[in-house]
């Protein structure tokens, strides 16, 4: 394959700190506007502000021996990761300080902005070098306009994953010819039976749930951790909540398996991802010693409510409502002077239950703990590693979201943290998957959701 000069935009670098090691033998070049934009956002305690950081070190540890080296601007650095070469085959990283002001865009673009400088200086590298030039953004806009000076413009897909294996994969029919195989998980119990003795298609992959139809009757199965037996999954019922379809029932079965450390839950708006997330741990409380309900602060469309006053609790309450709903329905499930309503006020007071915003779990160790992450579609795949990796013993996370439904500008269906973490981890004996495919709101909900 041909080598290419790649000019990276300041959203890749903010979106995943180590890009600059995953263009393999080509070379990588930083506009200096890039660098500007990046220095701007290492104050904070964000993960934006984090991967600012981070890169600014990897630079520096990149750089920092060639400071000496007048060449270096011209010839650039080769690119190393803890001694070892990343690039072995010739590829390198250089900082672009030229070129800022190209004619054509200023023709084009009267505004003298960031972007536009940016493709001023991928233009006219793209003018001065041999090797074919692609600028990498994940700003889709700015690629139509780098696109429209017939300059290449790429999205940066180094982690973006398949979308239609997320959302069909873990919820599937599976056919049988004989009607005796039904039958013989109807038998079997909670032993179950192995996979051998089953004929199906395809192997399935640890914890899968699907549907085993014959041509007399159907049952709702899951695989074993080991992915080597299956057996039947039973319906049931948590602080009220009961599966109202099949892949409500398939997650509450995996929900209330405590050997399974890590769930993703997809589906569209009112499939009742958190509702179901939120009753399961309700009714698991005295095996965890808290309930951690958490969600990124990120406002519809990305659009801020501006100032809001009180304290940290009363700022972030608009933000957090969604949770509370879910906990009202719960409630509602139950009289008004119930036991069980006083019960989960008394967990909200004495913090055996917490809503909060995800941005304060940085930091933290989370031991004995079920953790419940809403929208996290909004995550990046950096953020979601940053979660995870808080996890201590015997903790549960539990990640719920639409992957097709996202606020974040530089997030798209493939590239957003939990189809990352759900591609990842798929196969995994500690990680189970669901899809929710029927919206269960109301049916004016469940239309919208459809065809709107």
């Amino acid at each position: 394959m041909a080598k290419k000069n790649y000019v990276l935009d300041t959203n890749v670098i903010l979106h995943d700190y180590k890009c600059i090691n995953n263009f393999q033998d080509n070379n990588v070049y930083i506009p200096i506007t890039v660098l500007e934009e990046v220095d701007k956002f290492k104050k904070g305690y964000e993960q934006i502000n984090f991967n600012a950081r981070a890169f600014t070190r990897t630079l520096n540890e990149i750089i920092g021996g060639a400071e000496a080296d007048s060449s270096a601007k011209e010839n650039g650095v080769k690119i190393e990761e803890n001694g070892v070469l990343i690039n072995a085959d010739g590829g390198k990283v250089f900082i672009l300080t030229s070129g800022q002001h190209h004619s054509k865009v200023s023709e084009v673009f009267k505004e003298d902005l960031n972007d536009h400088r940016i493709l001023s200086a991928a233009l006219t590298l793209s003018e001065h070098s041999d090797l074919p030039t692609i600028l990498v953004t994940k700003d889709f806009n700015l690629r139509i306009k780098a696109l429209s000076l017939g300059l290449k413009a790429e999205d940066y897909t180094t982690d973006k994953v398949d979308v239609e294996d997320i959302s069909t994969s873990d919820f599937s029919e599976v056919e049988v010819d004989d009607p005796a195989v039904v039958d013989s998980l109807y038998s079997a119990g909670n032993e179950g039976l192995p996979v051998s003795e089953l004929s199906l298609p395809s192997a399935p992959i640890p914890n899968q749930t699907f549907i085993l139809k014959s041509p007399q009757s159907s049952v709702l199965v899951r695989t074993s951790s080991t992915g080597e037996s299956v057996r039947r999954i039973e319906k049931r019922t948590f602080m009220g909540i009961t599966p109202r379809n099949a892949e409500q029932t398939m997650a509450f079965d995996l929900l209330a398996d405590q050997s399974i450390s890590l769930i993703g839950m997809t589906g569209t708006a009112g499939t009742g991802k958190t509702l179901l997330a939120l009753a399961a741990a309700l009714a698991q409380e005295e095996d965890y010693q808290q309930i951690l309900l958490a969600r990124p602060i990120v406002s519809l469309a990305n659009k801020d409510l501006g100032f809001l006053p009180g304290d940290y609790k009363q700022k972030i309450m608009p933000y957090m409502q969604p949770l509370f709903d879910n906990l009202n329905v719960i409630k509602a499930q139950f009289g008004e002077n119930s036991s069980q309503v006083r019960k989960l006020e008394d967990m909200l007071s004495s913090e055996k239950l917490v809503i909060e915003a995800l941005a304060y779990i940085r930091g933290r160790s989370l031991s004995n703990v079920i953790c419940i992450i809403d929208e996290a579609q909004n995550l990046t795949p950096q953020e979601i590693k940053t979660v995870i990796t808080r996890a201590g013993d015997n903790t549960r996370m539990i990640f719920t979201g639409d992957v097709h439904q996202i606020d974040s500008p530089y997030l798209d269906s493939r590239s957003n943290g939990l189809a990352y973490m759900i591609e990842r981890m798929r196969g995994e004996d500690f990680f189970g998957h669901v899809n929710l495919v029927q919206g269960e709101r109301s049916h004016l909900s469940d239309m919208a959701a459809k065809k709107l």
